[in-house]
């Protein structure tokens, strides 16, 4: 459960990354360190940076540089690939098309989901089928994404792998029919800089993002450097900043692993305010269970609940399905 905590955890996943295929890593004692502060952030706060992650940081940049540049570009070209329920959610949304408790949220953005061909899951795939809608400019935008997601990708199984051992299971919990082909979502958003999103400075009305958890497992949020907008809310009610560190991502954890951990990691609620007049962008990759992964508390944390199952079981498909379809005004 989240506590009252003031600041958010950096942890350098670094010795956790290098010895994350060993058979023997759990003996490592610079693994066993990461996995004590990874258990402790999740349990404390739900959120956590993480350096070491070994993703170049000229490319950490360039995927924000790139997604400011189509930002930038006119509506008409913009609206060349917008989002619609044909599309399988994919694409582009205007300002205040992206709904969050029934309010609009102050953004714009693309949305990417990991693609899936006609019928490969049958009825449970139906609203997500279809291919990622990329921008023909800025030149390279989908060769320079598809790269950060592999990249996103990994590091996102590397951290899960320490997760499975901070909640004291064995590495691998979070492969095979979990996530062994784990889905993905990756959102590129702009947030209009405070003077502008109304045409009126009023910033403290103008959500960027309304307050909301994650659906699946982990988050890696790679946001502006020097614009602090993203709060996260501890137990007593506060919002905490997330201001923007370089060389790391914010991490989060999120609904699939609450209920995978049976309540002992919780997904943290957050929000997005930019109150600078600078136009603001952050990139989230959401890393999930397999598509039609059944989702229940894993026994080991069971267990560790005086053996009560707190979560019934969960599709991922279907709370995904359930969540897009009344998040978005199409």
């Amino acid at each position: 459960m989240a506590t009252d905590f003031k600041s958010i955890p950096v942890i350098d996943v670094a010795p956790l990354f290098a010895k994350c295929d060993d058979p023997k890593m759990v003996q490592d004692p610079g693994v066993r360190e990461v996995v004590k502060q990874l258990d402790q952030a999740c349990r404390e706060a739900g959120f956590f940076y993480a350096k070491g992650h070994g993703i170049p940081e000229t490319m950490v940049k360039e995927v924000r540089n790139i997604t400011h540049k189509f930002f930038d570009l006119p509506y008409e070209e913009k609206l060349k690939i917008k989002m619609t329920p044909a599309a399988g959610y994919r694409g582009y949304q205007r300002i205040g098309e992206n709904i969050t408790k029934g309010v609009p949220d102050m953004d714009e953005a693309i949305d990417c989901y990991k693609e899936l061909k006609q019928g490969m899951y049958g009825a449970l795939g139906k609203p997500m089928e279809g291919c990622n809608q990329w921008p023909h400019y800025p030149p390279n935008f989908k060769e320079l994404m598809e790269k950060y997601i592999s990249l996103c990708t990994e590091v996102s199984r590397k951290i899960m792998r320490g997760i499975a051992l901070a909640l004291g299971g064995s590495p691998d919990e979070f492969e095979g029919e979990r996530g062994g082909d784990a889905f993905w979502v990756m959102r590129l958003i702009g947030y209009p800089g405070a003077s502008t999103a109304n045409g009126k400075c009023t910033s403290e009305n103008d959500i960027g993002c309304g307050a909301h958890t994650d659906y699946g497992l982990l988050t890696l949020v790679n946001q502006d450097e020097n614009i602090t907008a993203l709060q996260v809310r501890n137990q007593a009610g506060e919002w905490i900043s997330a201001p923007p560190i370089p060389g790391t991502f914010v991490c989060n954890i999120g609904d699939m692993l609450k209920i995978l951990s049976n309540g002992l990691y919780e997904s943290t609620l957050h929000r997005v305010i930019n109150k600078s007049p600078t136009y603001r962008v952050c990139v989230a990759f959401f890393y999930e269970p397999n598509y039609d992964a059944a989702v229940e508390p894993l026994e080991v944390c069971v267990r560790k609940s005086s053996g009560i199952r707190k979560f019934e079981n969960a599709v991922y498909g279907e709370h995904l399905v359930s969540k897009v379809q009344t998040n978005f005004v199409t």
